[in-house]
């Protein structure tokens, strides 16, 4: 999946003037991309698309229209497009009650290299975390992560020839899988594999 660019992007006059529309197809194609994974955490998959909404989207709330300011945005951006050997996922933990929130934070450190993807009977693959910085501390994880999850030849093949996906979270304090991902959502995950 190739990275974006500046001419991939809407000028602020264009991305206005057809905001809804682009807006409303890409909260359908992230339905077909998003896992939840018990009853507080979601897998997020992120591609092509969903970055460059969330690109626009932070070019129309900053007023950023100069050349270096769009360079930045896809700097921080670009590196949740997947290459065509792994997935990539915004990782939440959702508790709307704050201090169960603040509870659950505390006994969760550590939770975003316990996730795991699974192609058919082959071993798990674990999240390389938090890449781009540390997203926790002594006390508390964060709520939000971004997670890679590389796949060899073998397996990226499998899930094209039908295998199934699985995937799941093995922390002491969250443990949760969900199998088999529902067939739509495996076939828009195979978009992200060359």
């Amino acid at each position: 999946m190739s990275q974006l660019t500046p001419e991939d992007l809407y000028s602020l006059e264009e991305y206005a003037k057809i905001r809804d529309q682009f807006r409303a197809k890409v909260m359908d194609h992230k339905k077909r991309r998003k896992v939840p994974i018990g009853p507080h955490a979601t897998l997020y998959f992120e591609d092509r698309l969903s970055m460059q909404y969330q690109i626009q989207e932070m070019l129309r709330i900053e007023r950023i229209f100069e050349p270096e300011g769009i360079a930045e945005e896809l700097a921080a951006y670009n590196p949740l497009i997947p290459d065509g050997r792994n997935f990539k996922a915004t990782f939440m933990l959702e508790y709307p009650d704050v201090e169960e929130r603040k509870k659950a934070l505390s006994k969760l450190i550590g939770i975003e290299d316990q996730v795991w993807i699974q192609v058919g009977d082959a071993d798990p693959v674990f999240a390389i975390a938090d890449e781009d910085l540390e997203r926790e501390d002594a006390q508390k994880t964060s709520s939000v992560h971004f997670l890679r999850f590389e796949l060899n030849d073998a397996l990226a093949e499998a899930l094209k020839q039908g295998a199934k996906l699985a995937m799941g979270i093995d922390h002491p304090e969250y443990r949760h899988r969900v199998d088999p991902v529902p067939e739509p959502i495996r076939q828009a995950l195979l978009a992200d594999l060359a």
